[in-house]
């Protein structure tokens, strides 16, 4: 996996309780249901392209390639949300995808 993000590691430090519990809530929903790890990635990812969070884009778009997944699925679940975001939010969030699928 690559070099965490320095926010990460900071919180990660500073909170420990905070984030063993966070970590710990991650954990659960996982295996709470039937979805695999790809799918729940994507379903993270888009997520976080509806918030506009580019540190979570980044995030969940190396996790799902992690997982297992296509550029061009990850470039559907995001173009998916047109609709629903819109295309500028749409557009922001396949650049912070390609910062991560083209290694920028």
């Amino acid at each position: 996996m690559s070099k965490l993000p320095e926010q990460y590691l900071g919180i990660k430090k500073k909170f420990k309780g905070y984030f063993k519990a966070v970590d710990n809530l991650g954990k659960a929903v996982k295996t709470a249901g039937p979805l695999n790890e790809k799918t729940s990635q994507l379903i993270q990812l888009a997520a976080a392209a509806a918030i506009r969070s580019e540190g979570s884009v980044h995030s969940h778009t190396r996790r799902a390639l992690e997982a297992g997944a296509k550029p061009e699925e990850i470039y559907h679940a995001i173009i998916l949300l047109s609709s629903t975001i819109g295309f500028p939010t749409v557009s922001a969030a396949l650049s912070w995808a390609d910062d991560i699928i083209k290694g920028k």
